[in-house]
């Protein structure tokens, strides 16, 4: 990470403005890329790109590392004469513009990408790209899931569940078209990836991307590596989840169900996966977050068939040591949970920045870690994160006697930091919560776009352990960025010290 004071707007790509039913790497990314700009910012968090699966959530990918195909432009396409405009058009891609329809998505946009394939003039460039084979894989997977109408991989006809089988080979001979169009979705995805990326750095904007901690059980690395690096047995059967065990929030905890590392396994042939994988990223990404950071040095894991979280214990991960060649990587540690002496050895081990939340800090203790009075400059200070209610809904569904405490709590961090808190209204304690996040210490500062305009409940990004079709598919409208937003970030970073002559 930069050691000078930056900011920067978490905005994952589905929720920009579009009219194809989900945000895109078209105009209203480039557009959002100089809104950042020309308030003085300089990072753009956008969250995980993987294809989404069960649940729409890029935190259980079919692919660790392939590419969300939904949010190719339609529009860059029919530039390139290989969609009509009347075809895109007349394809129903979601007709709300507040939320993602992905059903939509799966269907007529798959079927719009499938006929820019056929009309794709194959040329040296994309042979080599197919040459390379990077994704061959992932398109081998999803072929095979279309073939046996998207169920698991474990519902596959017998010959299939396992990677290794000469039906395989087999398979893609007849089925090349399926398996090439697969990885022209990346291909495509990757012009205009780098072109969006090429842009944002032209305009000073770097680029923080995720990396979820575990893989989803239907998902390309389970199906192919199998007990090769996760707790399986030898039919490709889970033995035990991953989730977080009861707390103050949750009486049963959280029961994920993602298959977790056989680290022992991945030790012994030098974390090769993790590497790749890392590395991957940091291709993509000019900065890595690093989810659920503590699972590496200690992990929950639940026997497979319990119902709740309360009934498992904790492992040790790799610790330090799948780090120790990646020391000063521009690397985000999500240090949040349940955080002991291991963890902040890690931590201090590595060097990485951690993240506080300031919903989190005013609590009426002292000592609260997310409080501005305790940072130190090695931090990510975040109102809040994708996973956290809005902080406008936060304050909201606080109770009377918790309201008090909270406002008495920011005043008092506010005044130690040279302003008054306003506390009149809910949307005024969130801009004097922004501002607060703007003066701490922390090297850096990122506001989620729904905190910055004070929305409610109805902008919640995604509920934990839940399956829902508001999760993962709020979207925000053209009409939300606005000039008056636009200076009031500017007046921030220049007050705080964090502001950037923007560059055209």
């Amino acid at each position: 990470m930069e050691k000078d004071r930056n900011y920067g707007l978490l905005m994952p790509i589905s929720c920009l403005p579009s009219g194809e039913g989900i945000g895109t790497l078209g105009a209203e990314a480039y557009r959002f890329v100089d809104f950042l700009s020309d308030s003085g910012g300089t990072i753009w968090q956008v969250l995980p790109l993987n294809p989404t699966n069960y649940g729409d959530s890029p935190y259980s990918s079919c692919c660790a590392t392939a590419l969300n195909y939904y949010f190719i432009d339609l529009a860059q396409l029919v530039e390139e004469g290989l969609l009509g405009r009347d075809e895109v058009d007349g394809a129903y891609l979601g007709n709300d513009k507040r939320r993602v329809d992905y059903g939509a998505q799966f269907t007529n946009k798959v079927q719009l990408l499938r006929k820019a394939f056929g009309r794709f003039r194959r040329d040296g460039e994309f042979e080599e790209f197919l040459k390379k084979g990077e994704y061959a894989e992932f398109a081998l997977f999803m072929a095979l899931k279309c073939r046996f109408g998207h169920k698991p991989f474990t519902e596959w006809d017998g010959e299939y569940r396992k990677y290794d089988c000469e039906k395989i080979k087999e398979f893609i001979r007849v089925n090349a078209f399926e398996f090439e169009f697969w990885q022209f979705t990346q291909y495509i995805f990757l012009h205009q990836w780098n072109a969006l990326k090429a842009y944002a750095h032209s305009r000073g904007i770097k680029i923080m991307g995720d990396i979820p901690l575990y893989v989803a059980y239907d998902s390309l690395e389970v199906w192919k590596y199998g007990d090769e690096l996760f707790k399986l047995d030898g039919e490709r059967r889970l033995k035990c989840v991953a989730g977080v065990p009861p707390d103050a929030f949750t009486d049963d905890g959280q029961l994920w169900g993602n298959p977790v590392y056989d680290w022992e396994k991945m030790r012994e042939n030098g974390y090769c996966w993790w590497n790749k994988r890392i590395s991957f990223c940091l291709g993509l990404f000019d900065i890595l977050r690093i989810d659920h950071f503590r699972g590496f040095d200690r992990y929950y894991e639940v026997p497979v068939g319990e119902k709740t979280a309360k009934n498992g214990h904790w492992c040790d991960g790799p610790k330090e040591e799948l780090f120790k060649d990646k020391l000063g990587f521009s690397i985000v540690a999500e240090d949040l949970g349940v955080i002991d002496d291991g963890v902040r050895r890690l931590m201090k081990n590595v060097g990485y920045p951690g993240m506080k939340i300031l919903e989190f800090a005013f609590d009426g203790t002292p000592d609260n870690e997310h409080k501005p009075s305790n940072y130190t400059e090695n931090y990510v200070c975040y109102t809040g994160t994708h996973d956290n209610m809005p902080l406008r809904q936060y304050i909201d569904d606080l109770s009377e006697r918790s309201l008090e405490i909270y406002k008495k709590d920011l005043k008092e961090e506010c005044k130690r930091l040279g302003f008054d808190a306003d506390v009149t209204s809910a949307e005024t304690m969130c801009q004097s919560i922004i501002e607060l996040a703007f003066r701490s210490v922390a090297g850096t500062a990122i506001i989620p776009y729904w905190d910055l305009l004070a929305l409610g409940g109805e902008a919640r990004i995604n509920l934990p352990s839940t399956v829902s079709e508001k999760n993962w598919s709020y979207r925000f409208e053209k009409g939300d960025f606005t000039p008056r937003t636009q200076r009031l970030l500017a007046e921030l970073a220049e007050v705080s010290g964090r502001a950037r002559e923007s560059r055209r």
